[in-house]
């Protein structure tokens, strides 16, 4: 059964006077796209709105996305002023992400650097990891490690060095170890929430206005496999 988070069941996970986190859920956009499903920045948007009684329009930054099927951690920006900061942050790769994946194929490594040439397509909005060079193509690198075997699914934990379209889906298909769930890269059945079991689970960053170390843990969805682990 798939919930979408709405102002009354949003999972806040830090929030301050510059910065708002939350954990989102399987089917949440971040941002609106041309389905015309209510985006999550426009749920956060209520929930400020209400919570503060804030008149008039509510300023809210987009700073990053997750794909649709993905659970996690979402940033925005309460101010232009740590919008500006986080945007810098995040292009200049000067955060820590740490995503949780589940996957039937355990990888032939415990543990491994992948490294693959990137290229997308944008007419079935995918990307195909290839191993050398390619026209078009942009480097994506990850470390992974197997922290969990169960019955049938292996549990990763990923930590990434670049920020390509479906990066970590296309580069563990490329392995032989599609996500759960994700049809789009090989798995062979859908989850039946829609979504994948690829969760961000852990975001290191400096404030971008008070300057303090944050670190943020999302909790995983509700679901059996997850809290296996």
């Amino acid at each position: 059964m798939k919930i979408v988070s709405t102002k009354n069941n949003l999972q806040v996970l830090h929030e301050d006077n510059h910065i708002i986190v939350v954990n989102k859920r399987v089917g949440d956009i971040v941002q609106g796209d041309k389905t015309g499903d209510k985006p999550l920045s426009d749920v956060v948007k209520e929930y400020i709105k209400d919570k503060y009684n804030k008149p008039g329009d509510v300023f809210l930054g987009v700073v990053h996305r997750l794909d649709r099927p993905t659970t996690g951690i979402v940033v925005f920006a309460r101010t232009s002023k740590a919008l500006t900061r986080l945007n810098e942050l995040f292009a200049n790769r000067e955060t820590q992400k740490t995503y949780w994946a589940v996957v039937k194929n355990k990888p032939s490594e415990k543990e491994a650097k992948l490294v693959h040439y990137l290229k997308r397509n944008e007419k079935n909005n995918t990307s195909k990891a290839h191993l050398k060079k390619v026209p078009d193509s942009k480097v994506a690198s990850l470390d992974y490690k197997i922290i969990k075997e169960l019955n049938n699914y292996f549990a990763l934990e990923i930590n990434l060095h670049t920020g390509r379209h479906h990066q970590i889906r296309a580069q563990l298909s490329a392995i032989g170890s599609p996500i759960k769930g994700d049809l789009k890269y090989g798995f062979d059945r859908s989850n039946p929430d829609g979504g994948i079991h690829l969760h961000a689970r852990k975001l290191f960053f400096v404030h971008p206005v008070t300057k303090e170390n944050l670190q943020i843990i999302a909790p995983v969805p509700d679901d059996v496999i997850w809290k296996a682990i």
